[in-house]
């Protein structure tokens, strides 16, 4: 259980803030479709993989204080930002959990945005079915979205890059 919170909190100790809970979702399920050590299970949701055991433990290292949330009011919603507290730093010092180097994935992932998170993440849940078939089901699901072609071909040059970058 701990090495779960651990290799989370790894996350935020190596890239620092990650603004939106979207964003985290999407970060966390791409590091862990390119075989980083996240055990977060995760089903299709209305803005793509969603990972209700992810929200569960953050909201646990937050009531921890090991990690921070910061809720700012947007005017017709709230965005959240995440970052390791100290607390959440000395624990990880003093209990030495191996953990995972995601410094460049999550710095990539992180300069992304969260729209386009989306659309990779969508696009790796499905990565089993045909390339007709994921965008299909891209143009159906994600209606809302609006994504262009020219979108998903930069989503899987970047899924390309990425998996390039980690398999180095």
């Amino acid at each position: 259980m701990l090495k779960d919170h651990a290799n989370v909190m790894s996350l935020f100790l190596q890239v620092g803030e990650v603004v939106g809970r979207k964003k985290l979702q999407k970060m966390i399920y791409i590091a862990k479709k390119l075989d980083m050590p996240f055990s977060e299970r995760y089903t299709f949701h209305m803005f793509g993989p969603y990972s209700e055991e992810l929200s569960l433990r953050m909201e646990e290292l937050c009531n921890l204080g090991f990690m921070t949330e910061t809720r700012e009011d947007k005017g017709n919603y709230y965005q959240y930002r995440y970052q390791l507290s100290e607390s959440g730093r000395r624990f990880l010092e003093l209990y030495q959990f191996e953990q995972p180097d995601v410094r460049e994935l999550a710095a990539r992932l992180n300069e992304q945005s969260s729209r386009f998170l989306e659309l990779v993440s969508t696009l790796l849940y499905f990565e089993e079915l045909p390339r007709e078939e994921v965008e299909e089901k891209v143009f159906t699901l994600k209606r809302k979205q609006n994504y262009r072609e020219e979108e998903i071909d930069q989503a899987y040059d970047f899924i390309g890059v990425l998996k390039e970058s980690v398999s180095k």
